[in-house]
């Protein structure tokens, strides 16, 4: 999952918003061996997401096309980039990961519905110690592979806090490192 959402920060534009991101990563994670992908209204809508808008943002950016506009039943679309068979695990593997995203990313986990948070919490969720919670990363990726404006990582980091997805954060200024604790499922 790693590799595929920094994958997206090189492929996406580096003016795509959140919730164009979240998609993306769902489309990669839930495309076919044709590059083609069906995502249902109700996984739509949990993404909470504009998904007419947001799937004309990624035409736009040229990484996917439209085959059946957005309407109640979904979305269908071919996916364009065929540098994601080479980034992509086998078919299972990855809708195995696309479902843990929603999950992990979801609005109630992530505590708002904004997309933004729910691509860092799953940012974060991915790169921190299973075992241990601890993770620690440079800002600079973090806030590229998320798509965030330097300004509003604090904030984020913070939500996620106070929502009880993260345990603590702190930047350390002569580095630029990150370093965060995820809170455990029990608390």
């Amino acid at each position: 999952m790693s590799e595929m959402l920094s994958y997206l920060a090189v492929a996406l534009p580096a003016d795509a918003s959140p919730e164009a991101r979240v998609l993306a990563l769902q489309c990669a994670l839930r495309m076919n061996a044709s590059m083609r992908v069906q995502l249902p209204a109700g996984l739509l809508r949990s993404l909470g997401i504009d998904a007419a808008q947001v799937s004309r943002e990624l035409e736009r950016a040229g990484w996917l096309s439209v085959m059946d506009s957005p309407r109640a039943a979904g979305i269908a679309a071919q996916l364009l980039d065929a540098t994601l068979l080479a980034q992509a695990p086998a078919r299972p593997d990855r809708r195995r990961a696309a479902d843990w995203a929603l999950r992990n990313g979801c609005p109630a986990r992530a505590g708002a519905a904004d997309p933004g948070l729910q691509l860092l919490g799953v940012y974060l969720t991915v790169h921190g110690d299973p075992s241990s919670g601890n993770g620690s990363r440079e800002c600079d990726w973090i806030k590229r592979d998320c798509g965030m404006p330097d300004q509003a990582l604090p904030g984020a980091l913070d939500q996620l806090k106070g929502s009880g997805v993260l345990k603590g954060w702190r930047i350390c200024p002569d580095s630029g490192d990150m370093h965060w604790i995820l809170a455990s499922e029990q608390e």
